[in-house]
């Protein structure tokens, strides 16, 4: 009866986890876009532009990363969601370093399908995401 009681425990976490998980992903996906001059969207759909695409899909992959290190290390949903609200703002300060300070131009790189800005975005961002997930232990 204890190890039945225990799975159905273990599920309800893993869904409540799993849930909340996904809806922060969906929520980064359009803090991001909202965050970023270009649409990603657009350039991606309609433009075909492989730059975009994979920066930001190394920007949605590195707060996944994140999120999953927050997720293996919290205690509460309260705490997971904490660390994944860090993580997200990380992620975007990420973004605006690159922007402003190491790569002043690759917003329009990216708008013009320079594929090594997106490389480098993704890689970028995907090494934040990491790094979050590395720190955010106790």
């Amino acid at each position: 009866m204890d190890q039945a009681y225990n799975l159905m425990t273990g599920i309800l976490h893993f869904a409540a986890y799993f849930g909340l998980s996904l809806a922060l992903l969906i929520a980064f996906k359009f803090l991001y876009t909202l965050v970023t001059p270009h649409d990603e969207w657009k350039l991606i759909r309609e433009d075909k532009n492989t730059a975009a695409a994979v920066g930001f899909g190394g920007a949605v992959l590195g707060f996944a990363i994140a999120l999953g290190g927050a997720a293996s290390n919290s205690v509460s949903l309260v705490d997971f969601a904490t660390w994944a609200a860090i993580a997200l703002i990380a992620q975007l300060l990420a973004f605006a370093i690159i922007r402003f300070v190491f790569m002043p131009r690759i917003v329009k790189r990216i708008e013009d399908g320079e594929i090594s800005a997106g490389v480098m975005l993704a890689a970028t961002t995907i090494s934040v995401g990491v790094l979050n997930a590395a720190c955010m232990s106790y």
